[in-house]
């Protein structure tokens, strides 16, 4: 099978890029951008104890997908413990709703955001009572 292992989310401004993912998921970052040769920055997201993957922030390679386009390519979602408090980080730290908070029934609250950079991501909260 083919386990996904890694990610990249394209970027426009590396910097706000980082302090985004910073202060809503507690990422951090080690600039491997000697090995990729452009800007690009390893994204620690968790203990490698923990269920999940890492990834990187990359320099954007063409311009950015413009407003109300379809998603062209892989949405990421990250588990949260608390969706309300996550959603108000995101929102405090420059993202924008994309998908309201909705129910899984009976499994989770799932919404989805736009980052500083126009892309789009998801939080993931389990919930056994979601309705």
């Amino acid at each position: 099978m083919g386990r996904l292992v890694h990610f990249e989310i394209h970027v426009d401004d590396m910097e706000r890029a980082k302090k985004f993912y910073g202060e809503v998921f507690g990422w951090r970052f080690e600039d491997w951008s000697e090995y990729a040769g452009m800007p690009y920055f390893g994204a620690v997201t968790g203990e490698d104890s923990e269920l999940g993957i890492n990834g990187a922030l990359m320099k954007r390679q063409s311009p950015p997908p413009e407003a109300n386009q379809p998603l062209n390519g892989f949405a990421c979602t990250m588990g949260v413990e608390d969706y309300d408090a996550t959603e108000a980080k995101i929102m405090s730290n420059g993202g924008k709703v994309a998908l309201p908070k909705y129910a899984l029934p009976g499994m989770a609250w799932q919404g989805y955001y736009i980052d500083t950079e126009g892309n789009i991501f998801g939080i993931h909260q389990p919930d056994e009572n979601a309705k």
